[in-house]
C-alpha cells in the first residue's frame, strides 16, 4: 500500500509539472505569437545563429518538442528551409537542458513552496486583469505550477524503504545491459508523456532520493532524448516532404548522438564528474545530471554543426524530394491543421494559415494572368473556341479549389478565435478572414471575365484594334496591383507602399472612367452596341478586381 500511495503522489506531482509546462509554454507563445516566425526567419541566416535561436526559443517555452513541432509546421508551410531548421533543432536540444538546471539548482536547494505559491498568485492576478500582458501572466502562472509539481515530487519519496525499491537496485547490476535497458525505459516513458523535461525531472528526483545511481540516471536521460522526437514525427504525418525531412533530422540527430554517447559512456561520465563540483552521489547528483545533459547536447552540436549541409543532403537522400508531386495541383484542397502536440497554440497555427492564404493569392494571380494572356491572344488566334474552352476549364478547376480553400481556412481561423489568443492575433484573424473573402471573390470575377471572352467569341463580338490597345495597359495596372498585394500578404505595408496602393487605385479608377467615355463615344459614332456593352462590362469587372486589391492593401496597412 505504501508503494501505491507513493505512486499516486508521483503521478500527481508529475501531472502538475506537465500542466505547468503546458501553461507556461502556451503563455510565452501567446505573448510572442505571430512574431515567433519573424524571429526564426531573421535569426536563422547562418547555422550558428540558428543554433542560438533554437536555444533561446526553447529556453523561453521550456519545451524542445514545442520548438521542433513549430519548425516542422513552418517548414511544411514553406516559411523556413530544411537547412535553417537543422541548426534550430541543435539549439533546441541545448535549450531543453535549462529545465534540468532549474530543477537541480532550485528544486532541491530551496523551499519550493515559498516560490510556487507567490508565482501562482501573481500569475493568476496578471492573467485575469484586462491588460495587454495577460499572456505573460499565464506564463508566470505556469512557472508556479512547475515549482508546485516539483514540490510534490520531492516530498513523495522520502519515506521509501530499501525493500520497496529493491527491484530497481537489481536492474543496475547488469553492467552495459542495465544501461541499455535504462535507455529503453527512458525512451518509452518519454514517448508516453510527450515530454523529455518531465522524464528528466522524474529522473533527477529519483536520483536525489538515491533510488537510482548516476549511471542509470544518465542512461535514462539518453533515452528521454530519443523519446522526445515523437512529437516531430507526429507533426510530420500528412505533411509535405520538407516537413518529413525536418522530423527525420530531429530523429537522426538525437538517436545518433545517443549512440555516440553510449559508445563513450564511461569516459563521458568521468568527464562530467571531473568538471562538476561535488560528488556524483547524494545531493550532488542533481547538478551532475544537469551537467551531463548539457555536455551531451552541446557535444553533439559541436560534432554535427560543421556538417549541416551534408546532413541536409543525407536526409534528402533518405526521404527524396518529389518535384512532380509537390508541384501538382490536387483535385481537392486539403489543409492539415490538427494539433500534433500539447504545446501547440493558435498563434503559431495562424502563421501556417497565412502561408495558405498567400497560396490562395497566388491562385487568384495566376487566374488573372491566364485571362490577360487569353485576352491578348484571342484576336490573333484562328481556333478561338479551343482557346476559350481551355481557358474556361482551367478557371473552373482553380475557382472550385479556391472555394474549398475559403471554406476550410475560414473554419480554421474561426476555430482559432475560440481558443485563447492575444488581442493582436484576434485583430489579425479578423483581417485574414476579410482577405480570404476578397481573394475568393477575385477568383469568381476572373471566371466571369473568361465567360465574357467566351460570349464575345460565340457572338462574334471581338475586342480588337484600338479598343484592345486601350484595354491592355488597364489590364496591366490591375495585374501590378495584384502582384503588390500578393508579395506583402502577412506583412504590414509601409507608409510608402500604402501610398503606392492608393496611387494604383486612383489610376485604375481614372482609366476605368476614360475607357467608359471612349466606349460611349464609339456607340455614338455608330459602333456595334453589343460589342461596346461587352467592353464596358469587361472594364467594370477588371476595376472590381482593383477594388479588392485596395481593400486588402488597406487592411495590410493597418496591420501592426
Amino acid at each position: 500500500m505504501q508503494v501505491i500511495g507513493i505512486l499516486f503522489h508521483l503521478v500527481g506531482g508529475l501531472c502538475l509539472f506537465l500542466y505547468g509546462m503546458k501553461v507556461m509554454s502556451d503563455g510565452v507563445q501567446q505573448a510572442a505569437g505571430d512574431r515567433m516566425q519573424q524571429v526564426l526567419n531573421f535569426m536563422t541566416r547562418n547555422r550558428f545563429m540558428a543554433v542560438f535561436t533554437g536555444f533561446i526559443v526553447t529556453t523561453l517555452v521550456q519545451s524542445s518538442s514545442a520548438t521542433t513541432v513549430m519548425l516542422v509546421s513552418f517548414v511544411n508551410a514553406g516559411l523556413l528551409t530544411l537547412t535553417q531548421s537543422i541548426g534550430v533543432i541543435m539549439g533546441a536540444n541545448i535549450g531543453t537542458t535549462t529545465t534540468g538546471w532549474i530543477v537541480s539548482l532550485i528544486g532541491f536547494k530551496f523551499d519550493i513552496a515559498s516560490l510556487a505559491l507567490p508565482a501562482i498568485g501573481i500569475g493568476f492576478i496578471a492573467r485575469i486583469i484586462k491588460w495587454k500582458h495577460q499572456a505573460w501572466g499565464e506564463a508566470f502562472l505556469g512557472f508556479g505550477f512547475i515549482f508546485l509539481g516539483l514540490e510534490f515530487l520531492n516530498t513523495s519519496l522520502p519515506s521509501i524503504s530499501s525493500d520497496s525499491v529493491i527491484f530497481i537496485s537489481k536492474l543496475s547490476g547488469y553492467g552495459m545491459g542495465s544501461i541499455l535497458l535504462s535507455v529503453a525505459i527512458g525512451t518509452v516513458v518519454t514517448l508516453l508523456m510527450h515530454s523529455s523535461a518531465a522524464t528528466l525531472t522524474l529522473v533527477i528526483t529519483l536520483a536525489f532520493r538515491q533510488i537510482i545511481n548516476f549511471e542509470m540516471s544518465a542512461a535514462l536521460i539518453l533515452g528521454a532524448n530519443i523519446g522526445t522526437t515523437i512529437d516531430a514525427i507526429l507533426a510530420a504525418f500528412g505533411a509535405k516532404t520538407a516537413a518529413k525531412q525536418t522530423a527525420l533530422v530531429h530523429v537522426l540527430f538525437n538517436v545518433v548522438g545517443s549512440i555516440l554517447a553510449l559508445l563513450f559512456f564511461k569516459p563521458l561520465l568521468t568527464f562530467v564528474d571531473f568538471i562538476t563540483p561535488g560528488s556524483s552521489s547524494g545531493e550532488g547528483i542533481t547538478s551532475h545530471l544537469a551537467m551531463f545533459h548539457s555536455v551531451f547536447n552541446i557535444g553533439c552540436t559541436i560534432v554535427f554543426i560543421p556538417f549541416v549541409t551534408q546532413f541536409a543532403v543525407l536526409v534528402k537522400f533518405i526521404i527524396k524530394d518529389d518535384p512532380q508531386k509537390e508541384a501538382a495541383v490536387p483535385d481537392h484542397y486539403h489543409f492539415v491543421y490538427r494539433a500534433a502536440s500539447i504545446q501547440d497554440t493558435p498563434e503559431l497555427s495562424i502563421l501556417r494559415a497565412e502561408k495558405e492564404i498567400r497560396d490562395m493569392a497566388g491562385i487568384a494571380s495566376s487566374m488573372y494572368a491566364s485571362f490577360s494572356e487569353g485576352l491578348k491572344a484571342l484576336p490573333e488566334t484562328e481556333d478561338k473556341d479551343t482557346l476559350v474552352n481551355v481557358l474556361m476549364d482551367e478557371m473552373k478547376v482553380k475557382e472550385a479549389y479556391a472555394d474549398e480553400m475559403r471554406e476550410t481556412l475560414t473554419a480554421f481561423l474561426i476555430a482559432c478565435t475560440r481558443e485563447q489568443i492575444n488581442p493582436r492575433s484576434g485583430r489579425r484573424v479578423t483581417l485574414l478572414l476579410r482577405v480570404i473573402a476578397d481573394l475568393e471573390d477575385m477568383t469568381d470575377d476572373c471566371c466571369g471575365l473568361v465567360y465574357l471572352l467566351d460570349r464575345s467569341v460565340k457572338k462574334n463580338q471581338l475586342i480588337k484594334g484600338k479598343e484592345m490597345e486601350a484595354l491592355v495597359p488597364y489590364v496591366k495596372q490591375v495585374e501590378d496591383f495584384l502582384t503588390l498585394v500578393r508579395e506583402h500578404l502577412g506583412r504590414s505595408l509601409t507608409a510608402e507602399q500604402a501610398h503606392q496602393a492608393r496611387e494604383l487605385e486612383d489610376a485604375i479608377d481614372q482609366a476605368r472612367d476614360r475607357l467608359r467615355k471612349l466606349s460611349r463615344k464609339r456607340i455614338e459614332a455608330g459602333k456595334d452596341v453589343k460589342t461596346e456593352l461587352l467592353f464596358i462590362d469587361l472594364v467594370r469587372r477588371i476595376e472590381k478586381l482593383g477594388d479588392y486589391c485596395y481593400d486588402i492593401s488597406s487592411g495590410l496597412a493597418k496591420m501592426r
